[in-house]
């Protein structure tokens, strides 16, 4: 199956340059195709329901989306509702305080119910925690904002 040297080029939107890999063919295509619709329809679910992380998802969503369709990534990329965010991470690498915070939160409800579930078992909860954890910090070591230019 050959491409059409269009879907390769690079592909502009607002005033950033985006340069996309080359798509995959075949059932790497289709599966990254998949892949990344499940992940969006998580990450719209995180959108509504408290506590699922739905950036990260839209985020991998986005990444599933540049390797299959150039189409898909685009749309996602520009969306009214999703597109801020994603544009602020890929330019910026930029976590809004928000997000953090709900994120953070999230995070230490989940770790409360596994100590919760699993009073006799720590390994589990331990684990999960440590990497929980170790996310956490990594949130909150981005930055919040876009930083000023002068």
């Amino acid at each position: 199956m050959t491409q059409n040297p269009a879907d390769t080029a690079p592909r502009s939107t607002d005033e950033t340059e985006i340069v996309l890999p080359a798509e995959l063919c075949g059932a790497a295509r289709l599966g990254l195709q998949i892949f990344g619709f499940v992940c969006l329809a998580i990450g719209i679910a995180g959108v509504i329901l408290p506590g699922l992380p739905g950036t990260v998802f839209l985020i991998v969503a986005l990444w599933a989306f540049s390797r299959s369709s150039h189409r898909l990534h685009l749309w996602l990329y520009s969306h009214p509702r999703f597109g801020a965010g994603l544009r602020a991470w890929h330019r910026h690498r930029v976590i809004p305080t928000k997000a953090k915070i709900a994120a953070v939160a999230a995070m230490s409800l989940a770790a409360a119910m596994l100590i919760a579930a699993f009073p006799s078992n720590a390994w589990i909860p331990g684990t999960s925690i440590a990497v929980m954890v170790a996310v956490a910090a990594w949130i909150v070591t981005r930055p919040g904002r876009i930083a000023d230019p002068s």
